[in-house]
């Protein structure tokens, strides 16, 4: 005679549901990255994640909730090396290697500018970003004469293009983007020319 089944404890109902979140979310992130919002499908999220697709609602009301989740994963990293204490040519080399090492995040963004109003919109707080580069103007950080909103929008753009245009950076470098040597020559090329940007 079999053994009667036991009920899972609370606490193991708890590690599973926290399993299935983490499946979800990294399936949900590949899946956003390459096909964008309005491309990907809640059952290819889940069946990626091995779970099913019920929980996407259960655990984040839809599709749109577990792209905000993702949105605000990002926010939290970002919280974790983004502080007004780092020189600002070190915090550009350090968003490179994030984004080399983790293309996805980049991906959402280049997708968020294609999709045609049917991506949620963008929550990451561009405002803060904008006034944490006027603070660093005002404390004579950045040359006066320079347009803060210029500077965020170069700086962003400096550290998509090896994603982005990964032939054309690789005909440029002559070698891959996603090489440690790519990340040393291109980051120490931001560097310096943020550093005479702050002179």
């Amino acid at each position: 005679m079999p053994a009667p089944r036991r009920a899972p404890s609370p606490d193991e109902r708890r590690q599973d549901a926290d399993r299935s979140r983490r499946l979800l979310l990294s399936a949900a992130f590949d899946e956003f990255a390459a096909k964008g919002f309005a491309g990907a499908r809640v059952h290819e999220i889940a069946a990626k994640a091995g779970v099913n697709k019920q929980l996407i609602n259960y655990y984040f009301g839809g599709k749109e909730g577990l792209y905000r989740e993702l949105q605000q994963a990002w926010l939290d990293r970002e919280a974790t090396f983004n502080t007004p204490a780092q020189p600002l040519p070190d915090l550009a080399v350090r968003y490179l290697r994030e984004s080399l090492a983790d293309p996805r995040g980049i991906r959402l963004m280049i997708w968020r500018g294609l999709d045609s109003g049917d991506t949620p919109p963008d929550e990451s707080p561009i405002d803060e970003d904008l006034a944490y580069l006027r603070d660093r103007q005002h404390d004579e950080e950045l040359s006066p004469d320079l347009d803060p909103a210029a500077v965020l929008l170069l700086m962003m753009a400096a550290i998509s293009a090896p994603i982005v245009m990964p032939d054309v950076t690789k005909r440029l470098f002559g070698v891959d983007p996603t090489a440690p040597e790519f990340e040393e020559r291109y980051g120490a090329q931001i560097r310096l020319i943020l550093e005479k940007l702050c002179d």
